[in-house]
């Protein structure tokens, strides 16, 4: 099935008014990519700064792929507001990965701080102007109950975007479902009232979880009535997306993917889904998570025996630093998988998907043996902040935090602070 893609004259009126007043060209998209477990730093981290830094083995694939020339390589930058409190780096690691918030300790009483790509899809122009204010995606599932390390709530370990203090934002994590949502019921044949019946059957559905949330509303505590009014905004918003919703997305519709899936096949769709996802314009912002926090998952197709976790305490085992080398170069491979799909989708002004997004990649702890949160290993892609890319630089004493003010700048947002120590745009980064 087929669909016109997104073309400028199908841009909401008042974005096609203010990028033609300002000469913005196409909206900009900001994705943040989490790989669990840490990197193995040596054969990462380039030997020279510059343009003319040489791929190391874990970063080829960027090479091999074409886009070596969009990527900045960032050596230096410290999220030390995720350094738990005793044991937990995984945990306090991926809580803190998209919030730079030093998160509290307990299996029960979470609580950490509103997430960046949140407070970007939450800003006029950037979240309302889509069908998805944002995506949460992954490739491993799992309840936000119980303990999942040292005492830290699986909701850390097993979520990185966050709608607020106690609210974690679940993930979509199979390729059909997401695919479900992006393109059910879109029927270019369908007759104004066969549309017209669908949208009122999903207005009766969200009206009867309104009315059902708030008669509960009055038998819950403070902290869950929180919880439940930031749900509510939630469900408010999806209401408004299907008053304005057509059901017939402006794109090539792909093919719908299978149920029984490998992990080499479930991230290559999750990989096009995603792309297609920004190319419709459905949203501008997107998280991904490869694995949760800590992740044991196998690596058998690669020739690599063992749990990830595992083998990431390496202990200076040379066998473990080749298992880490050949897990790490495959998760970059995948990243360079996306980054190629964004540069060959052209935008109506004849730039890439990938000239105006930002695309950061990143994990919880930069070694998984030190478990350390300082010199984080970080991929920058893209050009949506107009920086010259093609280069690594080493901004030692820099701050995550930084660089995502930096980001929601670039993305329109106006941010002076971010987390528990961002208080500026990262400095070294133009």
């Amino acid at each position: 099935m087929l669909a016109l893609p997104l073309l400028e004259s199908s841009l909401p009126r008042r974005l096609r008014a203010a990028g033609a007043a300002a000469g913005d060209g196409p909206p900009k998209r900001l994705i943040f990519y989490y790989i669990p477990n840490g990197i193995h730093m040596a054969n990462w981290t380039p030997a020279t700064t510059g343009p003319a830094w040489a791929t190391t083995p874990i970063l080829q694939p960027l090479e091999d792929r074409g886009v070596k020339d969009d990527v900045l390589i960032i050596s230096g930058l410290d999220n030390e507001p995720c350094r738990p409190e005793g044991a937990g780096d995984h945990a306090a690691g991926t809580g803190g990965f998209l919030t730079c918030h030093h998160v509290v300790k307990s299996a029960t009483e979470f609580e950490n701080a509103i997430s960046v790509d949140q407070v970007a899809a939450n800003h006029p122009g950037v979240g309302d102007d889509t069908t998805f204010r944002s995506l949460q995606l992954g490739l491993e599932g799992g309840s936000s109950v119980g303990d999942c390390d040292s005492g830290y709530s699986c909701a850390y370990s097993r979520n990185i975007s966050w709608a607020g203090p106690h609210s974690p934002m679940p993930k979509i994590t199979s390729p059909r479902v997401l695919f479900e949502l992006m393109f059910a019921g879109a029927d270019p044949a369908a007759t104004a009232e066969e549309l017209q019946r669908r949208k009122s059957y999903r207005l009766s559905l969200l009206d009867y979880v309104h009315k059902d949330a708030t008669a509960l509303r009055g038998r819950l505590g403070h902290t869950d009535r929180l919880k439940l009014d930031e749900y509510m905004t939630g469900i408010n918003e999806l209401e408004k997306r299907v008053q304005a919703s057509s059901a017939v997305p402006a794109c090539e519709i792909p093919g719908k993917p299978l149920d029984d899936l490998d992990l080499q096949e479930s991230m290559e769709q999750m990989t096009e889904l995603m792309a297609r996802a920004v190319q419709c314009d459905m949203t501008r912002v997107m998280s991904f998570m490869m694995a949760n926090a800590g992740s044991n998952r196998s690596y058998d197709f690669l020739g690599v025996s063992g749990a990830h976790h595992e083998i990431s305490h390496h202990n200076s085992d040379p066998s473990n630093f080749e298992k880490l080398t050949t897990i790490n170069t495959w998760e970059v491979d995948q990243l360079a998988m996306l980054l190629q799909r964004l540069k060959a989708i052209e935008e109506p002004d004849g730039s890439t998907l990938l000239d105006n997004s930002w695309v950061f990649f990143s994990s919880e702890i930069e070694d998984g043996d030190s478990h350390s949160h300082y010199n984080m290993p970080i991929v920058l892609a893209g050009g949506a902040g107009g920086v010259t890319t093609g280069r690594h630089l080493d901004l030692e004493g820099g701050r995550v935090s930084e660089l995502f003010i930096s980001m929601l700048c670039a993305a329109g947002v106006n941010a002076s602070s971010f987390g528990d120590d961002g208080n500026q745009e990262l400095v070294g980064l133009i």
